[in-house]
């Protein structure tokens, strides 16, 4: 029995036998193919994200396509209006606000007027006091007149002498004189009180068109002083402007001026409305250069108007070489053609998303411009530029500083 149990703690080393030679060789591969697998990935992992530009997708239009010159310029009123009044006197009566709007003939304000209306009523009294001293010369007429029929009668006779015909006469003479002095004095005091309405209504301020008040330069207790430069007085009391004649200065370069004609079509963008695009047209170019800027002033009137439009707008203006059609005042969505690559015979873009690369298929569209319009992202994403060709969906990328 003892023997027995040593004989099973004997070594069996048939099992230990060399394996075949190109088994050997298999598994050697088979171990170098394993390291090396390891190794790339311990690479790929240690390896840092790619530098990478980028460039941001933005909305085009393709009036772009038609666009000869671009140039910058303001909103302005083409009919504007700083009222004030001839009268001087202290602000007593103010109707209107910032945005009022008013139509034309409208009183805006009142100056004090009780001198001027004081003035006024002592000159319809004059003219009063000359129209009774006319009907009191008439009398006086009447009575000559009758006087000097009667000594016309009475003379032919010698029932009277001719010294009291002759006092008779110019009697009735000096009563017709009397007459036209007294017409004379009722037209100079009916001049004088027409005067004195004058300045009464100059103390009444009115609208000369139908407006908008854009600014307010006095308040209620202001002495106006609109021919002085006193101190604590104020000229303007209101400025207003008629809004249905804004249009757009720009100020274009003497070089580029051939280019522009009356009558040309335009696209104005206003920035404080970047989703408005409305058409326009070249109203008039100033025949005159400005030396100093080396710049010809051109006026462009809207076609299509918005309420929302104001003075003092600053306005992007494209001049083009045909009418905006309707089709193409939608915008499309674009992106710089370097950002469109091709993987699998498709065209692509990497779209960078929390630090990696994704790729996106897209359809590519016509140009606009030095864009291409795209389908497949949307305004504001952020996709790679030039990407290369080891670039692949998911590679960890950074945005390279310029």
């Amino acid at each position: 029995m003892a023997d027995q149990d040593l004989s099973r703690l004997k070594i069996d080393r048939s099992a230990m036998a060399p394996a075949p030679r190109g088994r050997r060789r298999w598994l050697r591969y088979a171990a170098i193919a394993v390291v090396v697998l390891a190794v790339i990935g311990i690479g790929a992992r240690l390896a840092g994200p790619q530098a990478v530009e980028v460039v941001t997708v933005s909305s085009a239009y393709p009036s772009q396509n038609y666009t000869l010159l671009n140039a910058t310029g303001y909103v302005v009123p083409q009919r504007k209006a700083a009222l004030a009044s001839k009268a001087q006197g202290r602000l007593e009566w103010l109707g209107v606000l910032e945005g009022s709007r008013v139509k034309k003939d409208e009183i805006i304000a009142r100056i004090e007027s009780r001198d001027v209306e004081a003035s006024l009523a002592q000159a319809r009294a004059q003219v009063q006091v000359a129209q009774a001293n006319l009907q009191l010369q008439q009398a006086e007429l009447r009575d000559a007149e009758v006087n000097l029929r009667r000594s016309e009668t009475l003379l032919a006779p010698k029932a009277i002498s001719v010294q009291q015909y002759d006092a008779d006469l110019a009697r009735y003479n000096k009563a017709r004189a009397s007459i036209n002095n007294s017409q004379a004095s009722i037209t100079s005091a009916q001049a004088n009180a027409r005067s004195a309405e004058v300045s009464v209504e100059q103390t009444v301020i009115r609208a000369p068109f139908d407006g908008v008040v854009l600014i307010k330069h006095a308040n209620v207790g202001d002495n106006i002083t609109p021919f002085s430069a006193a101190s604590d007085t104020k000229g303007a009391v209101v400025t207003i402007a008629d809004m249905e004649t804004l249009e757009v200065e720009a100020d274009v370069s003497e070089s580029n001026i051939a280019r522009i004609i009356v009558d040309q079509p335009v696209e104005l963008l206003l920035d404080a409305l970047p989703d408005l695009r409305m058409a326009g047209r070249v109203s008039r170019i100033v025949p005159t250069v400005d030396r100093s800027k080396a710049t010809v002033l051109v006026k462009v009137r809207f076609v299509d108007r918005d309420p929302r439009v104001l003075p003092d707008m600053s306005a992007k203006i494209a001049f083009l070489s045909k009418p905006v059609p309707p089709e193409d005042r939608k915008a499309l969505v674009a992106v710089q053609p370097a950002a469109i690559a091709e993987r699998d015979g498709k065209p692509v873009v990497f779209q960078v998303v929390d630090g990696k690369a994704r790729q996106v298929p897209v359809t590519k569209g016509a140009r606009v411009g030095e864009l291409v319009a795209v389908q497949g992202v949307k305004p504001g994403d952020t996709l790679v530029l030039a990407p290369a060709d080891k670039l692949s969906d998911g590679s960890k990328v950074t945005v390279a500083k310029k």
